[in-house]
């Protein structure tokens, strides 16, 4: 296998795929498959207090979170757009938070200012550990994933490939827009709240005391609908070349929204997420770049 690696954007330096793209889908959504994603990067937060620390600061309910388990998280603005969204595992004695590397700083900077006088230690450890996708069906976060020191790396490779076909991340993108999960700073904007996401009950947890935007979050649940809202689009195959992620997405002359991952299914064909206005017909012919796009709800009206 050869493999052709990702060239700009966040994965830059990743495996894109080996020649096969839609064996490999195939591999993935049967649970036989593995993926290197050592290009993300890993915060370590130890002491005590870390778990509650953490729950308080984020939309997650992390007070009795068992070692060992993965979930996802977000960090909002006290206005409720979505700052920081992350992958979180506890190994008993330190947490790990996992994100795209241009997240890091912005976020190391957040948490640090607001230890006070708790027990948590905030420190970059990428060097340290890397995420890889483990084999096994995807779950709602996209795992099964598994945090490996780096110097075990290698030998994780090996035991992996042993049982399962390593796919690059043309694979998972195609599994994640299917699936309907926004990967934050692609498929969101400055604007974007965690209502118009469709991750209510999953990475904001709806039973849990105060966090910073919560106030935003509960009142359109409570009251109202969010003025935009998470779809997938099913593009016109005809077109070679796809349009990129943040091209206004057009209804007629109007823009209504913004493309943000687009992928090649191997079911359903070109597929995107998008965020589009809410009072925007789901029948509507929608167009990118001049290529006809059709809805599918993915977060109701």
């Amino acid at each position: 296998m050869t493999a052709v690696f990702v060239e700009e954007g966040p994965d830059k330096g990743a495996i894109w795929h080996f020649g096969e793209p839609n064996k490999e889908q195939r591999a993935l959504a049967e649970g036989k498959a593995w993926a290197d994603l050592s290009h993300l990067s890993v915060i370590a937060i130890s002491g005590e207090d870390r778990l509650k620390w953490l729950h308080d600061l984020t939309t997650q309910y992390l007070v009795d979170f068992g070692a060992g388990t993965w979930t996802s998280a977000m960090v909002l603005d006290p206005q409720g757009h979505v700052e920081y969204q992350f992958n979180v595992v506890d190994d008993g004695t330190d947490s790990y938070l996992v994100m795209d590397q241009h997240f890091v700083e912005g976020l190391s900077a957040y948490l640090n200012k607001m230890r006070f006088m708790l027990r948590v230690e905030v420190r970059d450890a990428t060097e340290d550990f890397a995420v890889m996708r483990a084999p096994g069906v995807a779950n709602e976060i996209g795992g099964p994933f598994a945090l490996v020191p780096r110097a075990e790396l290698e030998e994780m490779k090996s035991a992996f490939d042993s049982t399962a076909m390593q796919v690059g991340t043309w694979a998972l993108d195609a599994e994640r827009v299917a699936a309907g999960r926004p990967r934050h700073g692609i498929d969101t904007d400055f604007k974007t709240i965690p209502n118009e996401l469709g991750v209510l009950n999953g990475a904001v947890h709806m039973n849990k005391g105060c966090y910073r935007g919560q106030e935003t979050v509960a009142k359109i649940y409570n009251l109202g609908k969010p003025p935009r809202r998470l779809v997938m689009l099913h593009l016109d195959g005809h077109a070679v070349v796809m349009p990129p992620s943040g091209t206004p997405v057009m209804n007629g002359e109007v823009q209504v929204g913004f493309l943000g991952t687009v992928a090649r299914h191997h079911e359903l064909g070109p597929i995107a997420l998008a965020i589009v206005k809410r009072n925007t017909p789901v029948d509507a012919q929608l167009t990118v770049e001049g290529v006809a796009a059709a809805q599918q709800i993915i977060v109701e009206a």
